[in-house]
């Protein structure tokens, strides 16, 4: 344990100096942010949406219809799209026979702030499950855990009051202790508790299991996943994913 959070420490830094987008975690912080700044953080934005515009079709035609919604490591960042994990859930989905299509609407930077802002034009194609991958960059800015929690939970409601049958898979997450033991331990409880407090949400306990913390499964910067670590991120959603699916599936009327 100590170790990994060590590595994440050194990723962190590395993370910050090198930048990961504007702070989204309150409307003002959007505002101060520069012309540039908002100009390159626009384009990925503007390309995960119009790849998720381009899902819809797919995405409706599908018996049943996975939305990850997430950040960086959802994204993929530093490698190819068929790389990142929701590529791979696809691609478990197809290999077991589902006739599921699986959205990747990850990005970069992305706070649960700026997931709570861009989730209604999302879910104009109705969902399913919806694989919830945010959190990290409000535990890497030192966002308040409650923030964070509101945020999630606004994003969980928001999704059931849109789809009433979805389910949420909540991908929980950690962060390293250069806040405090106290930082620490809230923002871990951030998912239980959510877990805990809203229907039909099941928990990943941790995404980044056997990941995080093994220099040869992150990339240099020490917190985005190599193609490798992106498989075993991809087994760790996999195994609390595929009961839905199956579960979902066999409850579909027959055509």
């Amino acid at each position: 344990m100590k170790s990994w959070l060590l590595y994440l420490l050194f990723g962190l830094s590395v993370l910050l100096l090198g930048g990961c987008g504007p702070d989204r975690s309150n409307p003002a912080s959007d505002a101060s942010s520069t012309s540039d700044t908002t100009a390159q953080s626009t384009a990925p934005r503007a390309q995960a949406d119009s790849a998720s515009a381009v899902d819809a079709d797919e995405a409706e035609d599908a018996a049943l219809h996975v939305m990850v919604v997430g950040n960086s490591i959802a994204a993929g960042y530093g490698l190819s799209p068929e790389e990142a994990f929701p590529a791979h859930l696809q691609a478990k989905a197809d290999s077991a026979g589902y006739d599921v299509h699986v959205t990747n609407a990850g990005l970069s930077g992305e706070t649960t702030a700026g997931g709570l802002r861009r989730l209604p034009w999302l879910l104009r194609t109705p969902v399913d499950v919806l694989v919830l991958e945010l959190g990290g960059n409000d535990g890497l800015r030192g966002i308040d855990p409650s923030t964070t929690q509101e945020n999630l939970t606004a994003m969980v409601d928001t999704t059931r009051a849109r789809n009433p049958e979805a389910e949420v898979l909540l991908a929980g997450m950690q962060v390293p202790p250069n806040l405090g033991a106290d930082y620490t331990e809230r923002f871990r409880a951030v998912y239980p508790t959510i877990a805990d407090e809203r229907e039909s949400v099941t928990l990943i306990p941790f995404v980044l299991e056997g990941v995080a913390g093994n220099p040869e499964l992150n990339q240099p910067d020490g917190i985005h996943p190599t193609a490798e670590g992106q498989r075993i991120v991809a087994q760790n959603v996999w195994q609390y994913l595929e009961p839905i699916l199956e579960r979902r599936l066999q409850s579909e009327p027959a055509t």
